[in-house]
């Protein structure tokens, strides 16, 4: 094992360390994964080139000499610094990770649109979307964060109202040209409503114009998606959640025949572990995403 004139063998250096740490030669070979025997090899080694003694070595248990003991504080604070140096290396080496669970429906069609923005201001960020239906496990870390849509009373989880939707009853321009009038709110009840698998933004909206919606035909779908898609289809009236349909509306792929309706039992919530800080990535894209929410309030 060679050295230079300055430094001693480095692997013995590791021996050392781990020996006057934990005063064994036993655990030190552990440590290192190499024998008891190769240990003491090369702490002598080292004891050679330094030309010191380092421990005194008793018959059951080992100490460090006064020199020994001086030795092994410059050692510790080099080898620590050196961990940290690591460590910071390599979060810098590598991406940090955010990891968001989501409605379907949100991602498409509101988040995913303005996604090059966080990119482009946080390139060493790696975002990872998990488009679902289901609550997010935090427990399980499975996520750092997640959206979610609905009155924000989960339990086990800070929420943070982000935005509140404006609804209103949309259809196709052909179903609404073709299909019974839609002159009052209660007309709706004349057509097949699109239900969602909760349809509580369908009850916001019924008990704002007082319209009871038990005796309505209906279609119920798992996905906001695909409530969507069957309403483009003309197959029946959607209920609007017009923060994600609003080019729709625009376009005039879909129209509204009423006024709108907006509740606090209707938003999208930013949902977060209790008691637990988010990493700075994470904290990076929650001020990013509740900026974002913050234009579309100020923008309606």
């Amino acid at each position: 094992m060679r050295s230079s004139r300055t430094l001693p063998p480095l692997q013995a250096l590791r021996a050392f360390e781990a020996v006057a740490r934990l005063s064994s030669f036993r655990r030190a070979g552990e440590e290192l994964l190499i024998t008891q025997s190769a240990v003491s090899h090369q702490i002598r080694e080292l004891e050679q080139n330094l030309g010191a003694k380092l421990f005194v070595r008793k018959a059951r248990s080992i100490e460090l000499t006064a020199q020994g003991q001086g030795y092994f504080d410059s050692v510790q604070q080099a080898f620590d610094l050196i961990r940290s140096g690591t460590i910071a290396l390599r979060r810098h080496a590598k991406k940090e990770q955010v990891r968001v669970s989501l409605l379907p429906s949100f991602a498409a069609n509101w988040l995913v649109p303005r996604l090059a923005r966080f990119t482009t201001a946080h390139p060493d960020i790696d975002l990872i979307l998990d488009p679902t239906l289901r609550l997010a496990d935090f427990g399980s870390d499975e996520a750092d964060l997640a959206i979610r849509y609905g009155d924000g009373s989960w339990q086990g989880s800070e929420n943070r109202l982000l935005m509140t939707e404006s609804l209103t009853p949309v259809l196709s321009p052909a179903l609404l040209e073709r299909g019974p009038k839609l002159s009052e709110p209660r007309d709706v009840l004349n057509h097949t409503l699109l239900l969602p698998a909760r349809p509580y933004d369908w009850e916001v909206w019924a008990e704002a114009n007082a319209v009871d919606l038990r005796a309505a035909q209906t279609i119920k779908l798992s996905d906001y998606n695909v409530v969507l898609q069957a309403a483009l289809d003309g197959q029946g009236i959607a209920i609007g959640r017009l923060l994600l349909i609003a080019d729709r509306i625009r376009s005039g792929a879909l129209v509204q025949p009423y006024e709108v309706v907006s509740s606090p039992r209707a938003g999208h919530w930013l949902v977060t572990p209790k008691r637990l800080q988010p990493t700075e990535a994470a904290t990076a894209f929650i001020e990013w995403l509740t900026g974002e929410a913050a234009s579309t309030e100020a923008g309606r």
